[in-house]
């Protein structure tokens, strides 16, 4: 049962495809030098520093306000806070007023696909995780950072740690974890790159999952900005979860039962 509610269980033959036409060897990290069209940023990384560092003195990078941000909820646990720059073709108006040149940058790139701008304060963590697709890759680059291994990522038992001005790309669905261990904050710009593959049918493939299915997890970083369904449904979703969890705790049958029928009843209105 478990497996029909698990997102690696249910990307897996979309993911699969991905892996196999790859043309990005396989590996925790990607020379960032096989992606040439990201050279613009690091060549223009103190214009998007100063962008960052201003919305950053006005506390515009946070966490979520409401359940709104499916793709990264349980990072505002423990401290990580983000702005959202572009997502999967959904435009911020935020991003386009508070930093146009970044969002300028950002959009002379084809193959970026998403982009924010992520900060890890001190003693903040990131829990191990994995990505649940594979059809981009992650890129940071460093914008203000402590420059000390305490501040850190492990993907896949290897780290790094992030340095102002310096890119570092890896494959996020390998198990990665973070964690800054010092006294200063950490911001990076984060983006979704393209995974380059083989074959036509398969780019376009992943072009379109990314348009209408990765775009509908898009959420907003101020009120009023457009939030995508899935972002609608799972703040539904997550108060629904927490009474489920109630009644898993007290009446642990009737529990199992309503799961099922709900499993069983989503699945119907899909294949029916």
């Amino acid at each position: 049962m478990r497996s029909l509610t698990d997102y690696q269980v249910l990307l897996a033959p979309i993911n699969s495809l991905l892996y196999l036409f790859s043309k990005t060897k396989a590996g925790a990290f990607i020379p960032t030098k096989d992606f040439p069209e990201m050279q613009i940023l690091q060549d223009n990384w103190q214009i998007i520093r100063d962008e960052a560092l201003a919305l950053n003195a006005d506390g515009a990078i946070a966490a979520a306000t409401g359940y709104n941000d499916i793709g990264f909820n349980s990072f505002f646990r423990t401290g990580w806070k983000r702005f959202h720059l572009y997502w999967y073709g959904k435009e911020m108006p935020s991003a386009q007023a508070n930093c146009p040149k970044t969002v300028a940058l950002l959009k002379s790139i084809p193959s970026v696909k998403a982009a924010m701008f992520a900060s890890l304060p001190p003693g903040a963590t990131l829990v191990r995780h994995r990505d649940p697709y594979a059809g981009s890759l992650r890129y940071h680059i460093g914008l203000v950072t402590p420059n000390d291994p305490k501040c850190f990522i492990d993907v896949d038992g290897e780290r790094y740690y992030w340095k102002d001005g310096e890119p570092v790309m890896f494959d996020e669905t390998y198990i990665h974890y973070a964690a800054n261990e010092t006294d200063h904050q950490r911001i990076v710009l984060f983006c979704d790159v393209e995974r380059p593959v083989y074959t036509k049918p398969v780019q376009l493939l992943n072009r379109w999952f990314g348009r209408y299915v990765m775009s509908a997890a898009s959420s907003q970083n101020v009120e009023g900005e457009q939030v995508g369904f899935v972002n609608v449904l799972f703040k539904y979703f997550y108060h629904l979860r927490a009474q489920a969890k109630k009644l898993k705790a007290t009446h642990r049958q009737i529990y199992y039962i309503g799961k099922w029928v709900l499993i069983l009843g989503i699945l119907w209105a899909i294949f029916w």
